[in-house]
């Protein structure tokens, strides 16, 4: 039975061997032999067993190493039962000694192999440090003796496949800490060695860089994942496997311990960070540092309500001692943060920790904190913290920890730490550098995908992404808006995700984009600002506006670029006030903008901007604060208004004209947004804080006067509000008249002291003519203080209720939508008409406080000389003026910039509007003109009446003189075309679109506009695409108005009235015979002179363009026709009066007389007032001036011949030209029929004196007759084809023109001198008829080069030298700086900065 179980036992264990379901080896270690030998698997059972007993007698009865003269094992084995005893009760270091000391003495033991067997007890109960290290100590006799015992140990452990215990580290540290032995001893037996490190060092970093390359390379996408994957597998293997590293052991159990000392000479030993990123071991000095923060932490870090874990100290008494103060920091923390570096991303508790410390420092020190500690604080920021959180993983709640301090700090340092995180860190360091690429790499791919319908999921992944690594992040994405502006709404639509740490790091990388050195903010073709630079302009103001960052550094960023003379950047300021404060700045503006523009703030903002931007109460806040907060809302707008005009010189150079102009008008327009946030926003009380006095702003800053007052206007305005209130609580009284005078006295008040400091701004003879009053009160006033747009109110009050009635109408929203919407437009209605209200009221405070200061304006003794009030006065300076604005606008044209000629159009056209109404309807024009000064053509001693008809412009002549403003326009406006000249041309084609509503208005002079501008679109459509766009657009516009037009006779009345016979006596006098007027003057066709006489066109202008002097009697022939008898003596004549009158100016000087006047031509008319003797005088002179028959004949074929040049040049497809006034004659002699009756009135005793008169027929004959007779050759003019000397001079004006040179000035005085002598009996006569004059009127103005490229009107003292001779006494006396000064204003007023 047995034997078959025993058989029955050896096939199952044979089956189990054969199907493998039972390895050999477990039967081999568990059956007997016999049975083994059955199953095969050994040979024979005896042999086995014998085996099996020689391999037991080996190994356990067999002694390896012994010393049979004096060891005894016994004495080993009891040595190891001592030390491994029971620790726990009595048994201390020195009683275990003394056993040790009999033991060795008893067994004869070597004490070497006694330390070696202590040692190996004590890595086996390495918790008894208290116990061994005294016993070492103790028994210890070399400590060299000890360390290579212990070398020896590490050795032992360096083979391939062994591993160092860690009780070994442990103890080799507690020896270390204890000075049992030397580190420099142990150092050596610790592997690997030094060079090794470094080495493994530099590898891993040319690995990180490899990575990063390839992440930014362009791979397969599956690829790209499999290497991807393959990194991460090695990454995970290097992390999980311990280091096989000695000397990294060792620091790791000082760290453990307490040691730092000797931790802190192994890491100095290697590359920076190379140990502390070993996970273990940035572990155990995190735990080192939570143990000396921890006292410090609780006492200052702690935040309410927060509880924490309390830490344990250490038992090791020699560990670094905990920290108490902030100064004890200063001791160990600092040092060990800093080799710890990046890798206190390993933990966010101590993170956590070091910021409240870092937050509880900054709170604690009340008075201006240690330099020492905050720059501390401020390095272990940039070299721990910073790099720290890049390390981390999407932890928000440690950038906002970290905002916590960093918000303490000023935004210098911040942005200092910003610049070394962003551009140093992430090279120092390998997994910082692997880190950069992924994040640009996951940049890359959530940019690739982002659009306006997946704002949100990429904005979740773009937060998540920064809350680690913003810098390289929003680096990448101003990259990507640099290229592609359309990117802007959808990123910062994503960006509502950040932290605030994030949003400040925002503002850093866009500063930093913008000074970046390496990208030029022109284009290549240097007219235009670059388009990056507009993209992030564009970002800053929708980023700041939406988001809460601060703005003090981008703020500081474009002063300082101001302070360099730099204006780029004006364009970043320029976008954050429009989208932050609402204020918008465009010159397209519509006329019902404009209008709105002149209301209040309400006004403005919902009908004064193209896009109404909502909701900036908060935005427009924190801008003032932070302008409020680093005091640079002066500074900003003192370095705009100094920039402004020094552009030219400072960054003009070789710059292209268009780009000068464009930063010119930058400039200016940001001046005047920037004005209008500080005044709208800005407290009375922080706002005169701020801003200085007039006179210091001109004279001590250097401001220009306009953008000074532009400054200070809102000043004023506060404080006479301020006075304003305060008188009326002071006196109460409710009556109207009461507050009308309370709001007078308020404004001399104020105003007392600006008059007295505008004196200073100029010279003293400004102020001989001219109050400081009238100065003052010009520019402290806007529009807003002299009219009530009452339509633009109630165009915005319709639009609100629309809406209302819209939302109501609307079924798809909620009600409760529809009630707040409701709440909102109601609430704006009562706002807009509340605002309105009270303009009006400033408005009637305003007008009466100028009607009561009007009388004040100019001297008293100036107006009592022209027997005129102060308003006739102003309005006849307002008509010469008029009359000059439409002379010659090529010199204002050229000199403007592309916004400056936006608005010089806009003010043409509204004069010409003016114009054009009275031209249109005679009873307008008598209404509004008829019975005013400034359309008198004969000036009076005895003042305006207002009922002498004659004296006034009749409506027939009035519509000439519109037409020859139109024809001279014209003529401007092709000469600026043809020039060729970028800004000429772009300027008029600017100037023309926006005066299209009123002109031009006759046929003739359209179609030569259209042919000229059809040229430049053919010339300019690859040369230079934007005039041609501007040509183009005109173009279609002037085609569109050709049915508005009419022809010339329809105009104005062409036709010459029928000469009627006058007896010579009646046109020349007695003892002369007449002849009847048989030539009259012939027009033709066409608006423009050719482009071959543009050279006469500009020597033309350099020429007087009224002739004004007595000699030009000389033009008319003997029957009274004004016409000239040839071109040869007309010239003659003009040298000879030319001459005459530059001897005569150089004997007589007068006070009226000054050096300006030289070279001018002046008219001289004067009536006999002695009778026959003055005849007799007269007599000779007209033999003089008669023409004889040949030189009529002479003229006559000239201007035929001259017919025909032009009737060829016109069919070349050139308008014609005539070079020939029109004859006025006819006109003259219908006159005096009409005044014949009324020959015999007094007026001619009365001292009148005609600043046109062509002809010495004395008043005496026909007074009112005469004045006709003048009054119509005044106006009396040339078509449009006549050359541009056309003789008009309502107030007998000249002009000079400034295109005359020096040199050539020099050349014609020459010839002029030359001329002259041979003339001097005609001299001597001339001034006989000086001497006997009774008053001379004379208005010069002159243009002014204030600076190459530039143009001004003259600011310069124009004089009018005004002689009264009474009594043979002379009393002169200059009022011509209240015409050039008038004149000044209101040209600078069209283009300041009130729009």
């Amino acid at each position: 039975m047995n034997l078959r179980n025993a058989l029955f036992f050896v096939s199952t264990a044979d089956c189990c061997l054969k199907f493998l379901f039972v390895p050999d080896a477990i039967l081999k270690e568990r059956l007997d032999p016999e049975t083994l030998e059955s199953l095969g698997l050994i040979k024979q059972a005896h042999q086995f067993n014998q085996k099996i007993v020689k391999i037991k007698t080996k190994l356990f009865y067999k002694q390896q190493k012994f010393n049979l003269l004096r060891e005894e094992n016994e004495g080993y084995a009891k040595l190891i039962t001592e030390l491994g005893q029971d620790l726990s009760g009595n048994i201390t270091s020195h009683v275990i000694l003394e056993s040790i000391k009999s033991l060795i003495g008893c067994f004869n033991l070597d004490p070497n192999r006694v330390l070696d067997i202590i040692l190996e007890v004590y890595e086996c109960r390495s918790d008894q440090d208290e116990f061994f290290l005294p016993l070492i100590k103790s028994y210890m006799c070399e400590p060299l003796t000890l360390c290579h015992i212990l070398g020896f140990k590490f050795k032992f452990n360096q083979e391939p496949n062994e591993e160092t215990p860690t009780s070994l580290y442990h103890i080799a540290a507690a020896l270390l800490h204890h000075n049992l032995i030397e580190l420099e001893d142990l150092y050596v037996h610790l592997m690997p060695l030094d060079a090794s490190i470094v080495e493994e060092y530099k590898r891993e970093i040319t690995e990180a860089k490899q990575i990063a390359r390839k992440l930014t390379m362009v791979v397969v996408p599956s690829e790209k994942i499999e290497d991807k994957e393959r990194e991460k597998e090695k990454e995970e293997e290097k992390n999980d496997k311990p280091p096989d590293n000695q000397k990294l052991g060792l620091l790791e159990a000082l760290l453990r311990i307490g040691d730092w000392h000797h931790a802190q000479s192994i890491m100095d030993q290697m590359p920076a960070f190379y140990a502390t990123s070993h996970k273990a071991i940035a572990l155990a000095l995190c735990q080192l540092l939570h143990l000396t923060v921890e006292p410090l932490y609780r006492r200052s870090g702690v935040p309410k309500g927060a509880k924490g874990c309390v830490m344990r100290p250490l038992r090791n008494k020699r560990a670094p001692r905990p920290a108490e103060s902030f100064e004890d920091l200063r001791r160990d923390v600092f040092s060990m943060l800093c080799y710890l570096g990046p890798h206190l991303s390993h933990d966010p508790i101590l993170f956590a920790k070091i910021v409240r410390l870092g937050k509880g420092f900054m709170k604690e020190v009340q008075a201006p904190p240690s330099d020492t500690l905050l720059s501390c604080f401020l390095s272990i920021a940039d070299q721990v913290l910073l790099p720290s959180l890049s390390l981390m993983e999407c932890n928000a709640c440690m950038s906002e920890e970290l905002w916590g301090l960093f918000k303490l700090f000023p935004y210098q340092h911040r942005y200092r730490l910003y610049g070394q995180w962003k551009n140093e860190t992430y090279t120092s360091h390998p997994l910082l550098v692997k880190v950069k690429a992924q994040t640009v790499d996951r940049a890359k791919y959530i940019m690739k995908r982002l659009t306006k319908e997946n704002v949100k999921p990429s904005g979740r992944q773009i937060g998540k992404l920064s809350h680690s690594n913003p810098t390289i992040l929003f680096d990448y994405i101003l990259s990507q808006i640099q290229w592609y502006d359309n990117l802007i709404g959808p990123v910062v639509d994503s960006l509502k995700y950040l932290t605030s740490l994030n949003y400040d790091v925002m503002a850093y990388c866009i500063i930093e984009a913008l000074a970046n050195p390496e990208k030029e903010k022109m284009k290549h073709d240097d007219t235009t600002i670059s388009s990056w630079l507009q993209s992030l302009a564009s970002l800053c103001g929708a980023v700041f506006r939406k988001y809460p960052i601060e703005l003090a550094g981008l703020l500081q960023y474009v002063t300082n670029t101001l302070k360099a003379g730099k204006s780029f950047d004006l364009l970043i300021l320029k976008e954050v006030v429009q989208k932050m404060a609402g204020i918008e700045i465009t010159d397209e503006m519509t006329s019902e903008q404009m209008e709105a523009m002149t209301g209040g703030e309400q006004l403005k903002a919902e009908g004064g901007y193209f896009g109404q931007i909502r909701n900036t109460k908060k935005s427009s806040q924190r801008l003032k604060d932070a302008l409020l907060d680093h005091e640079l809302a002066l500074p900003l707008c003192l370095l705009m208004a100094q920039q402004r005009n020094g552009v030219v010189f400072l960054e003009g150079g070789e710059k292209h004209l268009k780009l000068v102009g464009k930063l010119y008008d930058q400039c200016h327009d940001t001046l005047v947004q920037f004005g209008g946030f500080l005044a709208s926003n800005l407290s009375t009380e922080d706002y005169i804080k701020r801003v200085p006095s007039i006179d210091i702003l001109c004279n001590q800053f250097h401001t220009p006067h306009d953008a000074a007052f532009f400054l200070s206007r809102p000043m004023y305005g506060h404080q006479i509000l301020s006075k304003y209130d305060e008188l009326k609580k002071a006196e109460k009284g409710n009556r109207q008249q009461q507050k009308v005078h309370k709001y007078v006295a308020a404004c001399e008040l104020v105003m007392s002291p600006v008059h007295e400091a505008v004196v200073s701004l100029h010279p003293p003879r400004v102020w001989d003519d001219l109050r400081p009053q009238f100065y003052a009160t010009f520019w402290s006033l806007t529009m807003y203080d002299l009219a009530v747009p009452h339509n633009a109110y109630d165009r915005e009050v319709k639009k609100l209720q629309v809406q209302v009635k819209a939302i109501e109408e609307n079924p798809d929203v909620p009600m409760n939508k529809k009630k707040k919407e409701k709440e909102r437009c109601t609430a704006l209605q009562d706002k807009l008409q509340e605002e309105e209200k009270k303009q009006l009221e400033h408005v009637q405070r305003v007008l009466h406080r100028l009607k009561l200061e009007k009388d004040n304006w100019l001297l008293a003794s100036k107006i009592t000389s022209l027997s005129c009030s102060p308003p006739f006065c102003l309005n006849a300076l307002y008509c010469l003026w008029l009359s000059h604005v439409f002379s010659d606008i090529i010199y204002t044209v050229a000199s403007c910039t592309e916004n400056e000629s936006r608005r010089y159009g806009r003010f043409l056209c509204c004069m010409l509007e003016t114009v054009t109404r009275w031209h249109s309807d005679r009873a307008v024009y008598e209404k509004e003109c008829g019975n005013y000064p400034g359309f008198l053509t004969i000036f009076r001693a005895t003042g305006f009446d207002g009922g002498n008809k004659a004296d006034q412009l009749d409506y027939e002549n009035f519509r000439h003189v519109v037409h020859k403003w139109h024809y001279k326009l014209t003529k401007a406006s092709v000469h600026c075309l043809e020039t060729g000249e970028y800004t000429h041309i772009r300027n008029i084609l600017i100037v023309l679109t926006k005066i299209l509503p009123c002109y031009p208005k006759v046929l003739n002079l359209g179609q030569a506009l259209e042919c000229r501008v059809h040229k430049i679109c053919l010339e300019e459509k690859e040369k230079r695409p934007d005039l041609y766009a501007l040509a183009m657009g005109y173009s279609g516009q002037l085609k569109g108005r050709k049915v508005h037009m009419v022809p010339e006779n329809e105009f104005h009345h062409k036709e010459q009235p029928v000469r009627s016979a006058t007896t010579a006596s009646q046109l020349n006098g007695p003892g002369t015979t007449a002849k009847p007027a048989t030539n009259a003057s012939k027009t033709e066709e066409g608006a423009c002179e050719d482009a071959d006489r543009s050279k006469d066109k500009s020597q033309g202008a350099a020429k007087p363009v009224n002739k004004a002097n007595s000699t030009a009697a000389k033009v008319t022939t003997s029957n009274g026709n004004g016409a000239p008898n040839s071109t040869k003596a007309i010239k003659e004549r003009d040298d000879k009066e030319k001459s005459g009158k530059e001897k005569k100016e150089k004997k007589e000087k007068t006070p009226g007389s000054t050096p300006e006047t030289k070279g001018e031509s002046r008219r001289e008319k004067q009536r006999d007032e002695r009778g026959a003797g003055g005849k007799e005088e007269r007599a000779p002179r007209e033999g003089k001036e008669k023409t004889p028959k040949a030189d009529r004949d002479k003229q006559k074929a000239e201007e035929k011949s001259s017919k025909e040049d032009n009737k060829a040049k016109a069919g070349n497809g050139e308008p014609k030209e005539l070079s020939r006034e029109r004859d006025t004659g006819a006109k003259e002699s219908k006159s005096k029929e009409k005044g014949g009756d009324q020959s015999k009135e007094k007026g001619g005793d009365r001292s009148a004196v005609s600043g046109s008169l062509k002809s010495p027929v004395p008043r005496s004959e026909s007074a009112e007759s005469e004045r006709d007779h003048k009054r119509r050759k005044v106006d009396t003019h040339s078509s449009p084809s006549h050359s541009s000397s056309v003789k008009v001079s309502m107030h007998h004006i000249t002009y000079n023109s400034v295109a005359r040179s020096k040199s050539r000035e020099r050349e014609m005085d020459k010839k002029e001198s030359e001329n002259t002598r041979g003339r001097s009996k005609e001299k001597k006569t001339e001034d006989k008829d000086r001497k006997d004059r009774k008053r001379v009127i004379h208005f010069k103005h002159r243009f002014n080069h204030k600076r190459p490229g530039r143009f001004s009107y003259g600011l310069q003292r124009a004089p009018i030298g005004i002689w009264i001779k009474k009594a043979d006494i002379e009393y002169p006396f200059e009022y011509g700086v209240v015409m050039t000064v008038t004149f000044w204003m209101v040209y600078q007023y069209t283009q300041s900065l009130q729009r």
